[in-house]
């Protein structure tokens, strides 16, 4: 009994620190800048200005803001961009390439705080936004084609606060800040659980069995073998408990910066996980019934990512 009191407090605090010490703060600055490029109409015009570009790739103008979310928000921002392109009438086919590229990219909320702990970022985003368009387009080309492309008429008007006075700026940072203490309040409980799992593996001896058993297979591919458990974690309780789990493998030695920037950038940081793919389905019913080739074109936005990252690792 001893050993659990151990364990959760030991985990509840490693959690704390990460969410407010490492998570928090990133998202409060970053969430801020965003917000306030979007309310003085920034994000507006360079949307206008890319989405002819990314059309062919089977991308709106909405899927541009959804991918510049994903990005410099969280992996929940988004949500609200496929929840709006749902009700306006997008077409199903251009739906899922959204929703295959928003799936394939590199989440913010993960992103940026392993940015702190060693990530190489610029190149995450340069490979985040070489995945989605890769996933974009082998979803409405190829897993998707067979889905309607017929459109409504469209308003991609983007609806948010604008900041045109000092008051104006202030109330757009300050609901920025809320909205960065929400993500990161609402990380703790998924932090806490996963890093009580990983400790109490840790103390019974069951991680160095699993990775003494599957070592022989990884190593014969030139994988990793540290990886085994942020890989488990990361598919089964979602980005932000795998970054838990690899800020504890930092502290505790048995992984480094060059772990997070090989191969693992690509496969590990993305939202086609359990959790992830529950929060993004629950957009509507349309984002819901497109989910399968999606998430089969994000395999593929995925995989260009992680050979991309290991081509330059």
């Amino acid at each position: 009994m001893d050993l659990l009191i151990d364990v959760i407090l030991r985990a509840g605090r490693s959690a704390v620190e990460l969410s407010f010490f490492v998570l928090l703060p990133v998202m409060v600055v970053m969430l801020s800048l965003m917000r306030l490029l979007e309310a003085r109409g920034v994000l507006d015009w360079a949307v206008a200005r890319l989405a002819p570009l990314l059309r062919p790739f089977g991308l709106t103008g909405l899927g541009v803001f959804a991918a510049v979310q994903i990005n410099f928000v969280s992996f929940a921002a988004p949500v609200a961009t496929l929840a709006m392109m749902d009700q306006r009438g997008t077409s199903s086919r251009h739906l899922a390439a959204t929703l295959a590229m928003v799936m394939a990219m590199a989440q913010a909320n993960v992103s940026m705080p392993l940015a702190a702990m060693g990530l190489h970022f610029g190149v995450v985003l340069g490979w985040s936004m070489v995945g989605g368009l890769v996933a974009a387009a082998a979803t409405y080309y190829v897993f998707g084609r067979r889905l309607p492309a017929t459109e409504h008429t469209l308003d991609e008007t983007l609806h948010h606060p604008v900041a045109d006075s000092a008051k104006g700026i202030l109330d757009v940072i300050n609901r920025a800040g809320a909205e960065a203490f929400k993500i990161a309040v609402g990380a703790i409980p998924m932090l806490v659980l996963s890093l009580t799992a990983v400790l109490a593996l840790r103390r019974l001896g069951a991680l160095d069995a699993l990775t003494l058993w599957l070592s022989p297979a990884l190593l014969a591919i030139s994988a990793d073998p540290a990886l085994i458990l942020p890989t488990l974690t990361k598919f089964l309780a979602g980005g932000t408990a795998m970054m838990g789990v690899m800020d504890e493998m930092l502290r505790a030695g048995t992984a480094t910066a060059a772990t997070l920037n090989g191969a693992s950038a690509g496969l590990l940081i993305h939202p086609l996980d359990i959790p992830g793919v529950a929060v993004l389905v629950s957009a509507g019913r349309r984002v819901a019934d497109v989910w399968k080739p999606a998430a089969l074109g994000a395999a593929v936005g995925i995989l260009a990512r992680a050979v991309g990252h290991l081509m330059i690792g």
